[in-house]
């Protein structure tokens, strides 16, 4: 038997290899096909469709990009798509875009950053057409921007306001025997909340609602400055959801009109000149249509441009986690290692931090705020917040030079818990039970197989206490506000933008393009600088051996745990929350 398994898994293990090598020869067959030059027709029209995740960076999904090469590959990137909405407007070769926003995947602050980009693409002359089946709220505050906004006569529009909605695990942790025993400072601090209650405190409430109003204003009047339709009366319409289908969108004048595709076909030919017949109608292969994909491969040919003189953006997206992190995670070794790069690199001569973090681990986004202070002594470094920038994503921001956000980038949260759960129910229910001897009362603080002491409780809690006094300090130093001043808006609570401009917790409004203007006015550049963006991004063959290591890492802790699998992966997550965290309340969506 013993011999049959080492067979098997001899042969498993040629098989995991094979299958590697097999992947990566295609991997570079299609790199090699994707590399084929770009050419952009004249008389074209810039199709974006925005029907995936909108993400900081754009990242390649590898197996995706082995099973359809040419696609964008899973997600579309803020930056590359700003960029191309840059060139476009001064590439003559493109007369208009042809958007279709869809159900949007995208934070509101980002959402703000391409929408100020399409508006500053109009400034060209050029058009922008909307068109699509389907419209989400935040969709339309896209498409509003646009010269026509065209709905399929059998589609959906969503405008009646926006919503938090928060769920709560306490009734799940209490089924699977797991305890967690939480310790925290600030009345705003309600990260925990999910764990331990089953709907929202009062404080939460609050601070959810103020944000979320003042979030849905700065909507408001921006449709209505673009739909020529007053604050109030949009409001009516929300509150009394009197729009819910294209006509009634038509007649209270949402969009221009409902249309099938090949009628705004049409309307696209008539603004590029096309002469229609009535005998044979044009169709989408009469017009020089350009994907936001291939027009940003066609940047990438074409971009010639090197100076030695450097902006480095430095893009952390992600929750916060202490040493190197993984995909979509910020690890507090990793970042500080580039920021420390950038400040040790003569020829980067300013540094900006772009965050997108609810936060994390207050260690990581300790060791992350030194690296900052440092560079601080020898360059401009600017923070630019995106979607949200809070708890540890403030504590990056904190000790930057100038904050940048967007009015509706969600921010604060200045406060930390700790958690220890307790699974030893959850482990008596699967049949393990622990003992133990220890050298000391406090030996065995961080078991997660028992209840905490009270002398144990107390301990942590003045860690906590103290983790705190350091993060109001720090901040209160990096803001040039009194410790009581900066406590009065901390707490744990959470901020917009615009709340946050009041409060003295950030200096300007804007999306990364000021961030990086601010950058280099400080470094006093003039026009010869290039912009290069951090951490590097990974090359396709290191994307594979990642993804098959996790892959491989689940298979096997799902082989050997069985039925005990989902329980003890609840237990990792909520191991992963152990020690001081500088975290958002909750897993924002707002909808």
């Amino acid at each position: 038997m013993k011999f049959l398994r080492i067979v098997l898994g001899t042969v498993v293990g040629l098989l995991v290899f094979f299958g590697i090598i097999t992947l990566v020869i295609i991997g570079i067959a299609s790199s090699a096909a994707s590399d084929q030059e770009v050419e952009v027709e004249e008389n074209s029209v810039l199709k974006i469709e925005l029907n995936q995740p909108i993400v900081e960076r754009e990242t390649e999904d590898p197996f995706n990009t082995l099973l359809f090469p040419g696609n964008n590959n899973g997600n579309i990137g803020l930056i590359e798509l700003n960029e191309a909405l840059k060139k476009a407007k001064e590439d003559d070769r493109i007369k208009g875009i042809y958007l279709d926003a869809g159900i949007t995947l995208g934070g509101l602050a980002s959402l703000r950053e391409i929408r100020n980009s399409l508006l500053d693409f109009k400034e060209s002359g050029k058009f922008i057409i909307a068109y699509s089946e389907i419209l989400s709220e935040k969709a339309y505050y896209l498409s509003s921007v646009a010269d026509d906004i065209y709905l399929h006569p059998q589609g959906n529009i969503e405008f009646n306001g926006f919503v938090v909605e928060v769920t709560f695990i306490k009734n799940t942790l209490d089924k699977l025997g797991v305890e967690p025993q939480v310790f925290r400072v600030g009345d705003f601090k309600s990260a925990v909340e999910p764990l331990l209650r089953t709907n929202m405190s009062d404080s939460s409430r609050l601070q959810s609602q103020a944000y979320i109003n003042n979030l849905y204003d700065i909507i408001l009047e921006e449709i209505s400055s673009e739909r020529d339709i007053s604050i109030p009366v949009l409001r009516q319409i929300a509150d009394s959801m009197k729009v819910s289908s294209p006509v009634e969108a038509k007649n209270y004048q949402l969009i221009t009109d409902t249309a099938y595709y090949d009628m705004v076909i049409e309307k696209i030919a008539e603004e590029l000149g096309h002469e229609s017949d009535d005998d044979e109608p044009l169709d989408a292969e009469d017009i020089n249509f350009i994907s936001l994909k291939k027009y940003e491969k066609a940047i990438a040919q074409t971009a010639d441009d090197y100076s030695r003189n450097r902006i480095a953006v430095i893009v952390a997206s992600g929750a916060i986690v202490n040493g190197k992190g993984e995909n979509n995670v910020i690890g507090g070794e990793t970042f500080a290692k580039e920021i420390r790069k950038a400040r040790l690199d003569d020829n980067i001569k300013a540094i900006v931090l772009r965050i997108n973090s609810g936060g994390g681990s207050a260690l990581a986004s300790d060791v992350m705020w030194r690296e900052v202070q440092l560079a601080k002594k020898v360059k401009p470094i600017i923070a630019s917040m995106s979607d949200v920038a809070a708890s540890g994503g403030y504590y990056m921001a904190m000790g930057c030079d100038t904050i940048v956000a967007q009015p509706n980038t969600i921010t604060g949260s200045i406060g930390i818990f700790g958690i220890i759960p307790n699974a030893k129910e959850l482990l008596n229910n699967i049949g393990v039970t622990t003992d133990y001897v220890q050298t000391g009362e406090f030996a065995n603080i961080f078991s997660l197989t028992r209840p905490l002491s009270s002398g144990e409780k107390q301990v942590i809690q003045n860690q906590v206490e103290q983790g705190y006094e350091d993060f109001t300090t720090k901040a209160a130093m990096g803001r040039n506000m009194s410790i009581n001043q900066l406590k009065s808006v901390a707490s744990g609570r959470v901020w917009s933008g615009v709340e946050a401009m009041e409060k003295n917790l950030i200096d300007v409004f804007g999306g990364l393009d000021v961030a990086i203007a601010i950058a280099k006015e400080k470094a006093q550049l003039e026009d010869d600088y290039q912009v290069k963006y951090y951490p590097r991004k990974k090359t396709f063959l290191e994307q594979i051996m990642s993804e098959f290591d996790q892959e491989i890492s689940a298979y096997r802790l799902k082989r050997e745990l069985g039925i005990a699998y989902p329980a003890v992966k609840q237990l990792k997550e909520l191991q992963n929350l152990q020690g001081t965290q500088a975290r958002l309340p909750f897993e924002i969506e707002i909808k």
